[in-house]
């Protein structure tokens, strides 16, 4: 590094680095980037992906048998919290745990994986950018071993 540049670049460093004490002492954060939820788009943003995405899964013969006797108001509702809560929204989920929800219902990887499908064919028709996607669908995930097999 030549020595003009080596005397800015320290000078700048410092700058840098009390500018950020003085705003931390302040009160003031740095810049974070935004919750996924905000990222989605927030509430409204999520009713429609849940309101489309129900829509999918009721069009799924591999699927939507384990939906013919199901409040189809009270499961969007759920879907909306458990999205919103999980990835940092407002919200509280207030529906049963996966396993209990889930359970006696022998759901396949199979089906598990025809309704991701059925998600992304949503995500994607709603142009959700592959990083968001992608951290959605890293929530969502885990989820899988208390609902498959149960």
């Amino acid at each position: 590094m030549n020595t003009m540049l080596r005397r800015l670049a320290i000078p700048a460093v410092l700058m840098a680095t009390l500018l950020l004490g003085a705003c931390q002492d302040m009160g003031m954060k740095p810049m974070q980037q935004k919750s996924l939820y905000d990222r989605l788009g927030g509430q409204g943003a999520i009713v429609a992906v849940v309101d489309d995405f129900v829509g999918n899964v009721a069009a799924d013969i591999r699927i939507n048998k384990f939906f013919g006797k199901t409040d189809i108001p009270r499961l969007k509702r759920l879907l909306v919290e458990q999205i919103c809560a999980g990835t940092g929204g407002p919200c509280t989920y207030t529906g049963r745990d996966m396993k209990s929800a889930h359970a006696g219902m022998g759901i396949t990887d199979a089906q598990f994986n025809a309704l991701v499908e059925d998600l992304i064919k949503t995500l994607d028709k709603f142009k959700v950018p592959e990083k968001e996607k992608g951290e959605l669908l890293g929530v969502l995930g885990p989820m899988k071993p208390s609902i498959v097999g149960q």
